[in-house]
């Protein structure tokens, strides 16, 4: 069920998204002062291909210690991303799943793309691990 979602989700939209967030991955590896931020684009990138079955998680969750991004420079950076970029990248999450709400098989697409907007405030500090498959 979850390839079959994820698939769906990659031909309705979620591809395009994929390529949003890679787009502003690149823009920040080439103004050289976002180079920090370069690799949580591309992390929220793959994630946003591939959402379903997988979640985002706080790194000190799952490493059980405190680390650069998940202190008060991962703060200060999540605000500085939240400025260069994360806020229009939430906008267009939330745009696109107030579109797939107003269909009842759109629900679930909706759905990610809150939890997708929720993730792009502040994604510095936090990985995406495969959940468990549930029988």
């Amino acid at each position: 069920m979850t390839f079959l979602l994820n698939l769906l989700w990659v031909i309705l939209g979620g591809f395009v998204m994929a390529l949003g967030w890679w787009l502003a991955g690149l823009l920040m590896a080439l103004t050289i002062i976002g180079l920090p931020w370069t690799r949580a684009a591309f992390t929220l990138g793959f994630y946003t291909l591939w959402p379903f079955g997988r979640e985002m998680v706080d790194r000190r969750l799952l490493s059980g210690r405190e680390d650069m991004g998940t202190g008060v420079w991962g703060l200060i950076g999540n605000i500085v991303w939240f400025l260069l970029g994360g806020g229009g990248l939430a906008v267009g999450h939330c745009l696109c799943a107030a579109a797939c709400a107003l269909t009842i098989v759109g629900i679930p697409f909706a759905w990610v793309h809150l939890k997708l907007a929720m993730a792009s405030i502040a994604p510095i500090g936090k990985d995406v691990v495969d959940l468990p498959p549930r029988w």
